[in-house]
């Protein structure tokens, strides 16, 4: 029997993972954490054999908290993440286990699958040295995207898609998902709207409401509603309005594009 902690700051996430981890015989969880702090001392704690860690929280991340962990207190790790191309590539190289979200109830157990006899085969040392791998490869891939063009992974039609972040027209929130709209084509990602401008930073990204960004560098047509607001014509064809609350933004970006003399 293994001893489970999950550790997502979605909730959403972290049901996900229980009822997936409820099903198998040999798995007890033992720890549910919305936030990589609380979720570190737990572990310090009750030194669980599996630690399903999600990447993106604030303000300690997944691959902080594994960091901050002493050598002989290591379980098995399987990162969870929503995106970003130079992770996953991270990940295989280190041979570090991890799903991509969304996933299903067949992805979790092809990992459990890999995990099982990985557990009961190595020790904290070896565990060790597969992190210190990992992290290793993360930087470097940290500082080649910065060099590079960022990317986004996303699905659509049931296959998953490397999208270049220049090529992306809008961002807009649903629910636990984003769409991104590229072309005529939309995206999805489970991500939040922050997260996604943080991966889009390289890019002109104009929140036009609160569940909306835009790339500026895309907009090619601008009309006006009755009350006042801005109506966005996207290159790829995609009409989207701004709210009150955002309308000054709007006017202040296209005032920036009035030739005066």
């Amino acid at each position: 029997m293994m001893d489970v902690i999950i550790v997502d700051d979605e909730a959403a996430g972290r049901r996900t993972l229980r009822e997936y981890c409820e099903a198998e015989h040999d798995l007890r969880v033992v720890g549910e954490f919305g936030d990589g702090t609380a979720a570190l001392a737990a572990v310090r704690l009750q030194k669980p054999q599996l630690l399903f860690l999600d990447i993106q929280m604030d303000p300690l991340n997944g691959i902080d908290l594994a960091r901050a962990l002493e050598p002989s207190q290591l379980p098995s790790l399987v990162f969870v993440t929503a995106y970003d191309t130079y992770a996953l590539e991270a990940f295989e190289v280190c041979a570090v286990d991890y799903l991509l979200k969304p996933f299903d109830q067949e992805r979790f157990r092809k990992t459990l699958a890999r995990v099982r006899p990985r557990h009961l085969s190595s020790g904290a040392d070896e565990r060790q040295t597969l992190l210190a791998g990992l992290l290793a490869q993360l930087e470097r891939g940290a500082r080649g995207a910065g060099e590079e063009k960022p990317r986004l992974l996303a699905e659509l039609g049931g296959h998953l898609h490397v999208l270049d972040a220049t090529q992306v027209e809008m961002i807009e929130a649903d629910r636990n998902y984003v769409v991104i709209r590229v072309g005529k084509d939309n995206y999805h990602a489970r991500s939040t709207l922050q997260q996604a401008e943080m991966a889009l930073r390289s890019q002109p990204m104009l929140r036009i409401s609160r569940s909306c960004l835009v790339n500026l560098n895309y907009v090619k047509e601008v009309n006006r509603t009755l009350r006042g607001d801005f109506i966005l014509v996207l290159a790829g064809g995609a009409t989207v309005t701004s709210s009150e609350g955002f309308r000054a933004k709007v006017k202040e970006y296209l005032s920036t594009l009035r030739i005066s003399s």
